[in-house]
């Protein structure tokens, strides 16, 4: 059965501080939705507040996938449920081999994995993805390219196969080349098990590779003005201002 992810008027601070003043939004299994905008809108915070990071308080709202309750479950507990985070800025960790950590995760996920089975699936995802074997043995994170980074972030998504991933920022730091085969990798990952996707960016590049079902532009905290494609096409061509002026 598909399932949706619902957020019902999510207000969320940081420090106290308002950041997010009553998001809803519905993203069902299968669909893609940009959420695009200017900095400091609540982008990135929409992001961690629905991975869980306590640094994100909610003040008040409804987070529902399916008929379970999200704000009521712990970071790995949503993870187990199928809520996938793919950061703007992985973190390296020097010593921890990717293979390792990508076992962890999937253990963590969805239960012990015996070795054997765990290494048959890795190799699958990555050739898949079009991934050199070595790439497994390397150190998560450490000296990575941004482009090595973020296809090491669609591996652990082709393992843990969510059932919904929010992408901040995916595009940043990565070149045409990089931008394209991270892409490719996402639609891979997306068309094998049905996942639905918030595409989290500030420009059209990544959306002529990811085509989006929806595009919302989200402002002080609020969405404005929800789309399609064209609403993107629209931004690429006229920028945030004019539109700001027109629906804020």
């Amino acid at each position: 059965m598909s399932l949706t992810l619902s957020i019902k008027n999510l207000h969320v601070s940081i420090d106290g501080k308002p950041i997010l003043k009553g998001i809803n939004l519905d993203v069902k299994q299968g669909e893609v939705h940009a959420i695009m905008g200017p900095n400091g809108g609540g982008k990135s915070t929409l992001a961690y507040a629905l991975a869980g990071h306590p640094k994100y308080e909610v003040e008040a709202g409804e987070v529902f996938m399916g008929d379970e309750n999200v704000l009521e479950m712990s970071p790995d507990e949503r993870a187990q449920h199928g809520i996938f985070l793919a950061f703007q800025y992985p973190t390296a960790i020097p010593g921890v081999s990717m293979a390792n950590f990508l076992r962890t995760a999937v253990n963590a996920v969805h239960g012990d994995m015996p070795i054997t089975q765990f290494r048959k699936l890795l190799l699958e995802k990555m050739e898949m993805l079009k991934m050199d074997r070595s790439f497994a043995r390397r150190y998560l994170n450490d000296s990575f390219s941004g482009g090595e980074k973020k296809r090491a972030e669609i591996l652990q998504m082709a393992l843990l196969q969510p059932k919904f991933a929010v992408m901040d920022e995916t595009d940043s730091g990565l070149d045409i080349d990089a931008l394209r085969i991270v892409s490719e990798g996402v639609n891979k990952v997306k068309a094998g098990n049905d996942m639905g996707v918030i595409v989290i960016t500030h420009y059209n590049r990544i959306l002529n590779y990811i085509k989006p079902d929806f595009v919302h532009i989200l402002v002080d905290g609020r969405i404005i003005l929800s789309g399609g494609q064209e609403l993107a096409e629209r931004l690429e061509a006229e920028g945030y201002d004019e539109i700001i002026k027109e629906y804020a």
